[in-house]
């Protein structure tokens, strides 16, 4: 592989897997301990953002602390010609959300199994003063092996570290968010709890409890709408599992957990036959007041309801610079003022709504399609640009990769929607990116094993194991089949690759001692009989005087090599050699 594929002369990166908010994640090689591990590097846009890049060195400094079964383990930070990037733990599997979007809901066992390695991860993090702030399915890998591991502590806190938020924006995923930390009030062990508990509600029921098409309207469920009942969804979940969803997610946060041990507690004896038919639980919050007066000027305590909404699209608006709607919610009937003012806001939405698909309909009824365009063979880059034209999305974040017999790394191999099928804009479009330029692997049945082995020792990182197997109708020797590396896969010369070979054995005899002094003709057909190849070797006898000469046994076996005794394993080159005078 070039040298512009390796980092600080040590890791050999070949492989994109992954994208977030702020960075790139690559499959490399540690090539001095010789490993796989996932390097994760900044976006070249946002190395000269200090607080990108503050926070990005926070989530290294915030990960490298923790050391847990349950959290990916940094290995490295540096900075390598102005990129800043940290080298972690590569773990192959799954995200849980991936998992959730492919199976729905899972087995209330493997729920609160996996539910009890997060919350022991969170535990660690929390007794080392770091609060996690954005857990969600998305940052938790899961292994084949049942085991998870939690990543992504790009806006972890740490006590007494710097707040990198600006002008008090919502930090983390909305629909994970909890209550306090829509209203702009700080993170605490609570907030991780809460996004633990909806982790919980969507591997038992496959989704979300509060949805909506924008992310305020998400944030004020998540402050003021009753949490769903989880057995309503799902009959099978037991009483025991669903209050400790109830009481994770309670709106007010001195009614939740205090602490992530005392709810691992919890989900260590959910399952036990004596709790599954426990009572329901049952949290009464106390409402949360602002002064307001009244037309008498008169002071007076109402629920802060009002103030967080307008709080919160204020929010939003100086955030993406969109306009929101005020979204619809379930409330009583306190004012004629405040009714007055929904009715006008829901007539002016109403009627831009009206003049929005008057216009579409009536100016461009045949521009909301477009044509997919012809992207295949070309780079990431140029492809997003010409979608982008074609006012398309070229979905970036789930990129596939597969290896190629004739396109150059980086270029599209593939297109969903196909080129030119026409489509809606606006549409997301999937593609699939050649990872390199691979070789078939040849079928090696049939094949002597050394020739075999001789033959794939002209790939640098292919690792080579043989194993022997009886095989009587089979000639010693011969490989039987091969396993990890099929015939006819493509596999990368450049990366590590497993083959395992299985041979005929060869047959293995004992030389018998009582070869010692057989005539040679005795020795080879004895020999021989066995299955064995020998030559002979005559004795040097120029140092031996006429008389020792005339003394010394001739035409018989005097040593052998091996030696007599000793175990002997008949290959292709392999033979015993006999001496004699």
């Amino acid at each position: 592989m070039s040298s512009k594929n390796m980092i600080a002369n040590r890791y050999e990166v070949f492989q994109h897997i992954g994208q977030g908010g702020m960075a790139d994640v690559f499959l490399a090689i540690d090539t001095i301990l010789n490993r796989q591990v996932a390097v994760k590097i900044l976006r070249s846009e946002l190395c000269t953002d200090t607080v990108s890049v503050l926070r990005f060195e926070r989530e290294a400094q915030a990960a490298t602390a923790l050391s847990h079964p349950n959290i990916v383990e940094i290995y490295d930070v540096g900075e390598y010609k102005g990129h800043h990037y940290i080298v972690m733990e590569y773990v192959p599997g799954k995200t849980l959300k991936k998992v959730i979007q492919q199976r729905g809901a899972l087995l209330k066992e493997e729920a609160v199994d996996i539910m009890k390695q997060l919350t022991s991860a969170t535990a660690e993090a929390h007794r080392r003063g770091i609060i996690h702030r954005d857990i969600k399915p998305q940052n938790c890998i899961l292994k084949s092996d049942g085991s998870i591991k939690i990543l992504d502590f790009g806006i972890a806190l740490a006590k007494g570290s710097m707040q990198l938020t600006q002008a008090n924006n919502v930090m983390g995923s909305v629909h994970y968010l909890a209550p306090e930390l829509a209203k702009g009030e700080s993170a605490t062990a609570q907030s991780d709890i809460y996004a633990l508990g909806i982790v919980l509600f969507e591997m038992l029921t496959g989704d979300v409890p509060f949805k909506a098409e924008q992310a305020v309207q998400v944030a004020l469920m998540q402050m003021r709408n009753e949490m769903p009942d989880v057995r309503s969804i799902n009959p099978d979940i037991p009483q025991s599992v669903a209050n400790i969803i109830i009481r994770a997610t309670a709106k007010d946060p001195a009614q939740r957990y205090h602490s992530c041990n005392e709810m691992l507690e919890d989900l260590q004896t959910c399952l036990r036959p004596e709790r599954l038919n426990e009572p329901k639980i049952k949290l009464v919050s106390k409402p949360q007041t602002v002064q307001k007066a009244d037309s008498r000027g008169k002071v007076k305590n109402t629920e802060d309801t009002d103030a967080e909404v307008d709080r919160i699209i204020r929010q939003q608006k100086k955030t993406d610079g969109t306009r929101v709607s005020r979204p619809a919610v379930q409330k009583k009937v306190r004012t004629n003022r405040l009714l007055l003012a929904l009715l006008i806001f829901l007539l002016l939405i109403l009627a831009a709504s009206g003049i929005y698909y008057a216009s579409t309909s009536l100016f461009s009824p045949a521009a909301r399609n477009t044509a997919v365009p012809e992207i295949v063979g070309m780079t990431i880059t140029d492809a997003k640009a010409l979608c982008t034209d074609s006012d398309l999305v070229l979905d970036t974040a789930n990129v596939t990769y597969q290896l190629t017999e004739d396109t150059e790394k980086g270029l599209i191999i593939s297109v969903s929607p196909k080129e030119n099928e026409e489509v809606e804009k606006g549409s997301r479009v999937t593609i699939t990116v050649s990872s390199g330029i691979g070789i078939r692997a040849k079928d090696y049945t049939g094949m002597n094993i050394r020739e075999a082995e001789e033959d794939l020792s002209q790939y640098k990182y292919m690792n080579i194991s043989t194993e022997e197997e009886d095989n009587p109708s089979v000639e010693s020797g011969t490989v039987i089949r091969q396993e990890l590396l099929a015939p006819d896969t493509l596999f990368n010369p450049a990366t590590s690759c497993d083959i395992r070979l299985v041979f005929a054995s060869y047959p293995t005899i004992v030389i018998p001692e009582t070869i010692l002094n057989m005539t040679l003709e005795e020795a080879h057909q004895y020999l021989e009989g066995l299955g064995a190849s020998v030559l002979d070797s005559n004795l040097d006898m120029s140092s031996f005087s006429d008389e020792e000469k005339a003394n010394l046994p001739t035409g018989v076996v005097i040593n052998t090599e091996p030696a007599a005794g000793s175990e002997y394993t008949q290959r292709e080159d392999n033979f015993i050699l006999l001496y004699y005078y």
